[in-house]
């Protein structure tokens, strides 16, 4: 099983380019479901959740074909096969996206209760709920959803309780192929939601209202007309490597998604006292020499902060000044990186959904450590650059599933950080 290895304590300094976005990238292919014919997809990052929804693509009957590294094609064969198996839905939650589409276009599915990150509940009552107001017959059966719509879906207004970005995704995927309007009121606004519906109009659908709490969604097509499309850059991705380069008190200039970066983590970054210079329209300079200052966040919906840069914020803030408060109010259970963290030497109490950091600038020494989840990897390896000595981090392929080769990026900008293969489950090495 592949560990990390890194030797902390020197500033990263240079330019790196972030990949295309995996949040964006998953609903995306999956929406090739809705077309006749044959669609290309460039800046797909090369990714392990990626691979799991290209092969459970070529499980529903699609043909997928690589034709460069970060280009995809997906080609309908005829031959549709409607059930999303349990052995590749459990390793990925995004798998549950083929609902919308299967059951709007073939009128019934029958895919696999998902998994993925256990970071919450997550449940699917969302879309189940959803796709019923639709006019679809929803059952559970042995782990599975069996859903059917024998005279096709209807368009509907759907009322979410939460923004769900993928209860949203669903809904948006599936809607252009009901009869008549459908519109979600409460909907997520996620720049990848906006991303979703640019590939779908370029299908052909009409949609109007994205990146708004209210979207409209005009339905009538039988299905949609394949595309070509390339993916937005990876948010996430750019706002790990702005605080790889703040954490370590360096100068990095990250450029491919820093028009699409959090406008609540760039002001979050600028409160800690780290600088930020607008390059151009797609690249940000983050510089941080001086003293960071404690500051407290609370994830929210977009636009608020997001929880998936909670983590990586976390190992910022044990190296600023003062005691700061980290809020997790999306999931119940993402702070499994805190007891990994304080084998560093971090100080950091856990009260419910409350972090409480009480930052230790340059006191941090290497450790062993273990990944929990993709985001929790994330925060692991920032922290372990900036503490003095090696950390091991195991269980890596957590970050594998949305990080594309963060080890060569990151030794692009001078850090120490090796990959390398860990004792085997027998307590050897595995060669």
């Amino acid at each position: 099983m592949d560990e990390f290895l890194i030797t902390g304590g020197r500033p990263l300094k240079g330019k790196v380019e972030v990949g295309g976005s995996k949040n964006a990238a998953l609903p995306i292919l999956i929406s090739s479901i809705l077309a006749k014919g044959e669609s290309t997809f460039h800046r797909v990052p090369n990714l392990k959740d990626i691979q799991t929804t290209l092969q459970l693509l070529s499980q529903l009957g699609f043909r997928c074909e690589s034709k460069s590294l970060n280009t995809i094609r997906v080609i309908e064969t005829g031959h549709p096969i409607l059930e999303a198996p349990y052995d590749l839905v459990k390793t990925m939650r995004a798998s549950v996206l083929v609902l919308g589409p299967l059951l709007a276009r073939f009128r019934k599915a029958k895919v696999s209760l998902p998994g993925g990150c256990a970071i919450g509940a997550r449940p699917v009552n969302f879309h189940l709920k959803a796709f019923k107001e639709m006019g679809a017959e929803i059952d559970l059966e042995s782990g599975y959803i069996v859903a059917s719509a024998p005279k096709g879906l209807s368009g509907a207004r759907i009322q979410f309780e939460f923004p769900s970005v993928g209860a949203t995704e669903n809904v948006m995927m599936a809607a252009p192929l009901a009869k008549g309007e459908t519109v979600i009121e409460n909907a997520a606004c996620e720049p990848e939601i906006i991303d979703l519906a640019n590939c779908l109009r370029k299908m052909g659908a009409k949609i109007e209202g994205d990146g708004t709490p209210t979207i409209y969604i005009q339905g009538g097509h039988s299905h949609l007309s394949p595309v070509e499309y390339s993916v937005m850059g990876d948010r996430i991705e750019a706002g790990t490597f702005l605080i790889a380069g703040a954490i370590t008190g360096g100068e990095v200039e990250v450029s491919g998604s820093a028009n699409t970066a959090s406008e609540a983590l760039l002001e979050k970054l600028k409160e800690a006292g780290v600088h930020l210079d607008c390059v151009d329209e797609n690249t940000i300079r983050v510089r941080s020499s001086g003293e960071l200052r404690a500051v407290s966040v609370e994830t929210a919906p977009y636009p608020g902060f997001p929880t998936d840069m909670q983590a990586q914020f976390m190992a910022l803030m044990t190296q600023a000044k003062g005691t700061s408060e980290i809020t997790e109010t999306i999931f119940e259970n993402r702070f499994m990186h805190v007891p990994e963290l304080t084998r560093l030497g971090c100080e950091i109490s856990l009260n419910g959904r409350i972090a409480t950091v009480k930052g230790t600038p340059g006191v941090l020494k290497g450790a062993p450590m273990m990944a929990t989840d993709l985001r929790a990897s994330a925060g692991l390896i920032l922290a372990a650059l900036t503490a003095n000595g090696q950390s091991r981090i195991s269980r890596i392929y957590h970050i594998d599933r949305g990080y594309e080769k963060i080890e060569e990026k990151l030794s692009q900008l001078g850090a120490q950080i090796e990959r390398t293969k860990g004792p085997s489950p027998e307590g050897g090495v595995k060669r």
